[in-house]
């Protein structure tokens, strides 16, 4: 006997569990449809060029470019200024070229085609490490992959609203990296949410973050996490 007691269930696991139910009965549920899944290289395209862009946008750029040269691997060499033209609809067109141009062709360069079969094979964690390792592929992009895509993992993705919440909840540490939240907030995940599950709740966080949970002036008052909050309770004065 060391003396110790067992420490239990992580509270932040019950937390993101309230969280979950109180965001579903704001926004309602967001159910991804099978027809709708993506290969993962498309989703990865997606990420590549979508930076401060509605996914809407992205969605439309990313299918535009395929039917346009028709596979990836043309995409990867098509002249640098006709995919900045194609990718007007971008916030940054000529950064989202460039990066998409040297991603895939360090994917091609590494597998021979634009091909990401191989992930299927692979532990979800390694397969986000080797994806990182492609130009323009940080920890967001890699989970979006493995997630968002037909690999269909059990990957929290988290942009900038999503991060931003769990930080002022303290469910992760304050000015936490996406990759240290990554590592902070896997581990709590509730163990029953499916990989749709891990879906569904980031774009919840990324509508709260869009409504309430703002960058600057943040509405604490009438958000629906404020319970949970450790900014929402100290701001209102609970």
């Amino acid at each position: 006997m060391n003396g110790q007691l067992p420490l239990g269930p992580d509270p932040r696991t019950e937390a993101l569990r309230r969280l979950q139910a109180l965001l579903v009965q704001r926004f309602g549920r967001i159910e991804r449809a099978a027809a709708e899944w993506r290969e993962p290289e498309w989703v990865l395209v997606q990420g590549v060029i979508g930076a401060r862009t509605k996914s809407e946008v992205s969605n439309e750029a990313t299918d535009r470019m395929l039917k346009l040269w028709g596979s990836w691997e043309a995409v990867a060499a098509a002249p640098l200024d006709e995919l900045q033209a194609e990718l007007a609809t971008q916030t940054y067109p000529n950064i989202a070229a460039e990066r998409l141009k040297a991603s895939l062709s360090a994917l091609i360069e590494r597998s021979g085609a634009v091909d990401l079969a191989h992930l299927a094979d692979m532990e979800t964690e390694a397969a986000m490490r080797w994806l990182e390792q492609l130009p323009g592929i940080g920890r967001k992009i890699a989970a979006g992959v493995m997630n968002a895509s037909t690999l269909d993992r059990r990957a929290i993705v988290l942009d900038s609203h999503h991060t931003r919440i769990l930080q002022r909840m303290g469910l992760v540490p304050p000015k936490a990296s996406t990759d240290r939240a990554f590592a902070a907030i896997m581990p709590v995940m509730p163990e029953e949410w499916s990989a749709a599950d891990f879906d569904e709740h980031h774009l919840l966080m990324k509508k709260l973050g869009q409504t309430w949970c703002r960058p600057s002036s943040p509405d604490c008052a009438t958000c629906p996490a404020q319970a949970l909050c450790e900014t929402g309770r100290a701001r209102i004065g609970a």
